[in-house]
């Protein structure tokens, strides 16, 4: 059954970054037609979001692989800053199990100092400021 599925996905674009984006929207208004049923949308909610897993099918089966790579590219470029913030985010919550994040009193820039350490002096690295925090 697997090499069936693999020989038909041959030539085929696949899965991709902005079907994936497809498929949770189309998940999401599918939840939403759910949700909304009794204010009467739920019907445009349920539609719309077929369509969108209709089209992230057809872009999945897709054989004209340049032009779904040049879909995926524009969608990549155009959330770039959005992505890059959650990235920054996640990075920043896995530092926080192993440090502590502190802003200077004097040029509130960030310090990061390990945990676990006990009452200790920092110094900022950018103003020279010295300040007393627990780690």
């Amino acid at each position: 059954m697997r090499e069936r599925y693999e020989r038909f996905m041959q030539g085929r674009y696949g899965l991709d970054e902005f079907g994936r984006f497809l498929w949770l929207t189309g998940v999401i208004l599918l939840a939403l037609s759910i949700v909304v049923l009794p204010i009467g949308l739920s019907h445009f909610f349920w539609i719309f979001g077929i369509a969108v897993w209709v089209y992230d099918d057809f872009r999945r089966f897709s054989r004209n692989i340049s032009k779904r790579y040049a879909e995926n590219q524009v969608f990549l470029t155009k959330t770039a800053k959005i992505r890059a913030l959650f990235a920054r985010q996640m990075n920043l919550l896995g530092q926080l199990k192993t440090h502590h994040i502190y802003r200077c009193p004097g040029c509130q820039q960030k310090i990061r100092v390990p945990r676990g350490k006990g009452r200790i002096e920092i110094r900022c690295p950018k103003c020279q400021t010295k300040f007393i925090k627990k780690s």
